[in-house]
């Protein structure tokens, strides 16, 4: 099994409410951003899977768990872990974290989508890049 993808994040006076603590639907935009990352370094961005194969993700599901607040200038890091590799979804876990102590706790299932928004099976390719993440595979 690899290691989970990690991906940095800096808190922003924009990302926090009026009590000065993280929005709290900022940490699905958090956790989009480091999927999107992944993806791109395992040599399958967004883009060209919508212009070469005509497929996208969407989020199926969504479950989050908040145990600690982050806060203005916090420098956390999202780290997503493959728990699930379907013939058209992927089930993460991804997890928000300030030096180490888990944040916030996310379950998400991604929909492959053909462009007329049915379900359409994981290219080949990527299930192959992906399958090395898989939590005990």
């Amino acid at each position: 099994m690899s290691e989970p993808h990690r991906f940095p994040v800096r808190i922003y006076y924009e990302d926090t409410d009026a009590a000065g603590i993280v929005y709290y639907a900022n940490y699905l935009k958090f956790a989009e951003r480091a999927r999107t990352e992944w993806l791109r370094e395992l040599g399958h961005p967004h883009q060209a899977l919508v212009e070469g194969e005509g497929l996208a993700f969407a989020v199926r599901r969504c479950a989050a768990d908040y145990v600690k607040p982050a806060r203005l200038d916090d420098l956390l890091s999202i780290e997503s872990q493959l728990s699930g590799l379907g013939a058209a979804s992927l089930d993460l876990v991804q997890t928000v974290l300030r030096d180490d102590a888990p944040l916030v706790r996310i379950d998400i299932r991604l929909a492959c989508l053909d462009s007329r928004l049915r379900p359409a099976r994981i290219p080949a390719a990527l299930r192959a890049r992906l399958k090395p993440f898989l939590q005990g595979g």
